[in-house]
């Protein structure tokens, strides 16, 4: 079972008390480090930003912490809307990058914690819903299966490998957090993402032309394939794309990228890795589960293995 299916609406209130504690110890260091002020709110008037800050983010999730439920929303919604003006102001100013950092962080657990709170659970269904939502891909021959997949596989790479990694360098640049990496790091990193990328192109080679399908969920293949990289790690791709994130971090020198990879395989893992899971148990029954008792989901090893010529074994071909 994963981490997010343990939670309920106690992990919530948790939390809100641990923002109540944390909030009250940060403005009490504030009142004492002009250091920690200058890293975290800059130039701004700490005084007024007390006045406001203090009811709405240390006294509200106090609140939610004893189960007063609007109080939640109260202080998800502010948590967010500050969040947004110090982005916005370090953006401008190069000041305050520690703070807009903390708030970022503090909005994503904020809103997660609202849910856990409302629901008693996350709702991880709500990222494969429309566009995203799950489906087979339309039968083809393999040639133009991989056609689309190489289609993905530009979009997909451009997006999450080239346009948001460069786009969180340059707010790491600008907010003052950058932190030096020796050149060493830098060559590691372009070899590491020559490897993983080798892996990813070898995934999704063997799911395009074995799966009549693409390796994406939204055109997922139509049968199930356990050759290849399938054979040593049920999710090569995911386990290429991670590292392509986290080597992609290190040739930039980029810490927070790094950061940005291993939140990817977080929300992977815990929120989208179970529904694609029921889906192939809902498609392929017994073979998908005999196979996922077999191989690592992470790991890559060598599977283990009934005994040869097992008629239900579908690693055998």
């Amino acid at each position: 079972m994963t981490l997010t299916a343990r939670m309920d609406a106690r992990w919530g209130r948790a939390y809100f008390g641990a923002q109540a504690t944390a909030g009250a110890l940060w403005w009490a260091t504030v009142a004492l480090s002009p250091g920690i002020r200058m890293l975290t709110l800059g130039d701004l008037p700490a005084g007024l930003v007390a006045a406001v800050d203090i009811p709405l983010f240390v006294i509200a999730s106090a609140l939610a912490a004893l189960g007063v439920r609007f109080a939640a929303e109260i202080t998800a919604s502010w948590t967010v809307l500050i969040t947004a003006a110090m982005a916005l102001y370090s953006t401008v100013t190069a000041l305050a990058g520690w703070g807009s950092l903390l708030m970022i962080a503090a909005s994503v657990c904020s809103v997660g914690s609202v849910l856990l709170v409302r629901l008693n659970r996350i709702p991880s269904e709500w990222l494969l819903i429309g566009p995203f939502r799950a489906r087979e891909a339309t039968s083809a021959s393999p040639r133009t299966q991989l056609l689309r997949t190489a289609g993905q596989i530009v979009v997909f790479w451009g997006v999450c490998l080239v346009v948001v990694p460069a786009g969180i360098a340059l707010v790491e640049l600008r907010w003052g957090l950058r932190m030096p990496l020796p050149p060493a790091v830098t060559i590691t990193g372009v070899v590491l993402l020559a490897a993983a990328s080798a892996l990813g192109i070898w995934s999704a080679v063997t799911m395009a032309g074995r799966g009549d399908g693409t390796p994406l969920p939204v055109a997922t293949a139509r049968l199930l394939v356990v050759g290849g990289p399938y054979r040593f790690v049920r999710n090569p791709m995911a386990v290429a794309g991670i590292a392509q994130g986290v080597t992609v971090g290190l040739i930039c020198g980029s810490w927070l990228v790094v950061i940005y990879a291993l939140c990817g395989s977080l929300v992977w893992n815990d929120l989208i890795r179970p529904w694609e899971e029921r889906d192939l148990v809902a498609r392929f029954g017994a073979p998908y589960e005999a196979y996922r008792d077999r191989v690592s989901c992470w790991i890559p090893r060598r599977p283990r293995r009934r005994s040869s010529g097992s008629v239900s074994d579908p690693l055998v071909y």
